[in-house]
């Protein structure tokens, strides 16, 4: 039945088009889905940038080959020379659209979903993800099918590049505050799962460029058969954390899919804790380079703590990478990411990098010299509930939210993604989601108890504004 219901899911949002691969054309990522689109987003970045040069990439997924063929040919088929990197990842695609002065790129992923998913992520010239007003000039562009292809004349060329996984380490060694030195001293001993995508090419490659000799690997094989959820939460990391205990390691990392999300197992087999990847890796940036970080509204407030206390000062985007982009570059964030493990070095370039997040994390360890969960210690200890309320399809939930808004008016809150409320270092989230009749709810607290008592308060009081209306 859940496959099912999967196979009739095409998504249609500002930053790409994601789904599952099958069905009815609209109503899965078909072929005839995938080059409507292509072409949509290649007229667009002619239009805008009068560059007909497009960066290609994808993670391991069973449907990649596929797609990318097909994306390769109607590029071709508007006059557009593609780069195509083959297997890669999210980051090192965002580093080569710059490098190769390219219109604009497209990752072929669908992030931590399962393997029956598969998306085109878009980016601008400058190798960061289209703005939502972009997103809509494609999503107008293939609604209106205005598409020219060129002639025979005219058709693109394809050069494949296989270099830039390399291009993407010297980079990162390139980096000042990563030590190669001090991680090679260190000689840890590493667990790595790459969940059966190109992180088993990209992570250990990076490890032996910073020196680490000991890597014991987890589901490395490229072939896109994941062996368990791919979203990198405790729940799907039993085998890494069972694996960091049976091999007496240092500690264990994991990565999603396309490797932009990152986050760790401490020595003891416990979970550093996406939300704190991070926190973790804010903490050893500030202790560098004095300045102001950004994560997006439902992350933790440890990194606010650690800001502050670096004497830098802390700013809050809305949900999505774009938007956490967008208010680091207004505020010149040294630092910033989102709570899901997705680490913004600006220094390397402006999108989610777990390579970099790998690097700069293993010099604060080396640097640090004790075991990570030591590490792990030194950060305040929140508790993020996550939970949602499904409504009629017919409710207003604006209304709905500006009524709760009223009932919490004398605390401090803010309105730019939803409705956030603060209760001293205690935070309620709600937002409305873009594709159900659902309002998400997250709180934060000292303990899960005092977290999910603050989730719970909110819900009745949500229910009670619906019994009186």
């Amino acid at each position: 039945m859940l496959q099912n219901i999967y196979a009739l899911t095409l998504i249609k949002s500002i930053s790409g088009i994601r789904g599952t691969i099958g069905g009815k054309v609209g109503e899965g990522l078909t072929p005839v889905d995938i080059v409507k689109f292509t072409s949509a987003y290649g007229t667009w970045a002619i239009n805008k940038t009068g560059i007909k040069k497009i960066v290609l990439g994808r993670d391991a997924r069973i449907s990649g080959s596929m797609i990318n063929s097909l994306v390769i040919g109607t590029l071709q088929g508007l006059g557009i020379d593609v780069i195509d990197l083959g297997l890669s990842t999210t980051p090192t695609v965002e580093v080569a659209v710059p490098a190769e002065q390219a219109a604009g790129g497209i990752i072929l992923t669908a992030s931590h979903n399962p393997k029956q998913w598969n998306a085109l992520k878009l980016l601008n010239a400058d190798g960061e993800f289209i703005s939502d007003a972009e997103g809509n000039e494609v999503l107008e562009i293939a609604e209106s099918s205005n598409f020219i292809y060129a002639d025979v004349n005219d058709i693109g060329k394809v050069n494949s590049e296989d270099n830039y996984l390399q291009k993407h380490i010297d980079k990162i060694l390139a980096l000042p505050l990563v030590d190669k030195a001090a991680i090679a001293k260190a000689d840890f001993k590493i667990v790595i799962d790459c969940v059966n995508s190109t992180g088993g090419i990209f992570v250990p490659a990076l490890l032996k460029a910073l020196g680490v000799k000991t890597v014991y690997k987890l589901f490395c094989e490229p072939d896109g058969n994941f062996q368990h959820n791919p979203e990198p939460l405790p729940e799907n990391l039993s085998a890494l954390s069972k694996e960091v205990l049976i091999k007496r390691a240092d500690l264990g990392i994991a990565v999603d899919p396309d490797v932009d999300r990152l986050c760790f197992v401490c020595e003891d087999g416990n979970m550093f804790g996406e939300e704190y990847t991070l926190v973790a890796v804010a903490d050893y940036v500030l202790k560098n380079k004095k300045g102001d970080t950004v994560s997006n509204l439902s992350s933790t407030r440890a990194l606010r703590d650690v800001t502050e206390q670096a004497g830098g000062q802390y700013y809050a985007a809305a949900v999505g990478e774009v938007n956490v982009v967008t208010k680091m570059k207004e505020v010149n964030a040294v630092i910033g990411g989102e709570g899901n493990g997705g680490i913004i070095y600006p220094e390397l370039h402006y999108g989610r990098d777990a390579l970099v997040g790998i690097a700069l994390f293993l010099t604060h360890l080396a640097k640090f010299g004790k075991p990570v969960s030591l590490l792990r210690s030194t950060y305040p200890g929140y508790f993020i509930s996550k939970n949602k309320i499904t409504l009629t399809p017919e409710m207003d939930i604006d209304k709905l939210l500006l009524k709760v808004k009223e009932k919490y008016k004398k605390q401090p809150h803010t309105t730019i993604d939803g409705l956030k409320i603060e209760f001293d270092k205690e935070w309620v989230h709600l937002r409305k989601s873009n594709t159900e009749p659902i309002i998400r709810i997250y709180s934060e607290g000292n303990s899960e108890t005092v977290a999910n008592n603050l989730a719970n308060k909110i819900i009745a009081d949500i229910k009670e504004i619906l019994q009186l209306r």
